[in-house]
């Protein structure tokens, strides 16, 4: 008896596969985060670090490509989106974890901030999936800035050796901000929605309402 294979799975294989080929491309750069990520966790648990970093690197380009030829050629889905973000948020996750092995002394320095980011974070995650039942894909503005600032601070560390605290509070920052709005727009906004500019837009459209 054959299993049937589970629908998400059969979204995926049609974006990846059979539509067309600038979203096909697009999406199989996007989808080089999540297969990557595995790898990034072995290198870093290796502390290979000199590999670890520049895998790193690619990964967080491949977020700024994915993200211009997606614009650029208008080849967004939701599918896509959920992706982008899951490959996002992955990176992220390797880069901390490659943090807490080189550089443990910082981490328990700023600790404070780490684990109220990591609050934030859970409260968003869990809050979308219980509005939505999955998670939010809004790609802010303000999302897109923590993404930037948040990946030059992470590369700082492993390519300049040295953790930059300006740079390191900015991140902090922005990331804080974005996690808030996010909390704010999951609230708001009842139906699932993707590639939301931000809570002004958002307040803006009510209004017309």
């Amino acid at each position: 008896m054959k299993t049937q294979e589970p629908k998400e799975l059969k979204d995926i294989g049609a974006l990846l596969f059979k539509s067309a080929p600038a979203v096909r491309v697009i999406n199989l750069i996007t989808l080089y985060r999540t297969v990557t990520f595995p790898l990034l966790l072995f290198f870093a648990f290796r502390e290979n670090m000199p590999v670890f970093k520049w895998l790193l690197l690619a990964s967080f380009l491949t977020d700024a490509v994915d993200g211009f030829l997606a614009r650029k050629y208008r080849a967004t889905s939701v599918l896509g989106s959920k992706l982008d973000s899951i490959g996002d948020d992955l990176t992220i996750l390797a880069a901390i974890i490659g943090l807490f092995i080189t550089r443990m002394d910082f981490m328990k320095e700023e600790a404070a901030i780490f684990i109220g980011l990591l609050v934030l974070f859970f409260v968003q995650f869990g809050f979308a999936l219980y509005r939505y039942k999955k998670i939010s894909t809004f790609h802010t503005y303000f999302a897109k800035t923590a993404a930037i600032v948040s990946g030059m601070f992470l590369l700082s560390v492993f390519f300049l050796e040295k953790a930059y605290y300006p740079l390191f509070y900015t991140a902090a920052a922005i990331t804080a901000v974005e996690l808030i709005e996010e909390i704010i727009l999951v609230a708001l906004l009842k139906d699932y929605r993707t590639n939301v500019k931000g809570l002004y837009w958002v307040l803006k459209e009510k209004r017309r309402q």
